[in-house]
């Protein structure tokens, strides 16, 4: 019986849920889903600028699943690119290091509510705004 699958480490969710070229309608194009534990490869090898052994320490993964993961986003950034897709970053086998909230009205990135019961940026909007992306 195979080993279960551990779950990828994802520190950050990204502030957007996708993106897609520009002068062609969204539901006009195909979309790629890229997982969330895909985006933090790619955050963390290119934009942080980081060794993949070091990448891979920060998500709790081995340095080959690292790199066959941040492979397959690679792929999926270029086929969106070339063939003019959108991407949607959803899903995947991950976990976040905290609980994460965004409020659905700024879309403000929020790391913990506490007792905190409104967005900061919309003081008329209450906390049932607001969405946990750990669910």
């Amino acid at each position: 019986m195979p080993r279960p699958k551990k779950k990828r480490k994802v520190n950050n969710p990204p502030k957007m849920y996708g993106f897609k070229p520009f002068g062609i309608a969204f539901c006009d194009t195909e979309h790629i889903i890229m997982q969330y534990d895909e985006y933090e490869t790619v955050k963390l090898v290119i934009y942080n600028d980081l060794q993949q052994d070091v990448a891979a320490d920060r998500m709790e993964i081995s340095r080959p699943t690292l790199t066959r993961v941040y492979n397959s986003a690679l792929k999926k950034i270029a086929q969106a690119f070339v063939e003019g897709k959108s991407i949607l970053i959803k899903g995947g086998h991950f976990e976040f290091g905290k609980d994460w909230y965004k409020c659905k009205s700024c879309f403000k990135l929020i790391s913990s509510i506490g007792n905190q019961t409104k967005c900061d940026d919309c003081p008329a909007h209450n906390m049932d705004k607001l969405i946990n992306l750990n669910e």
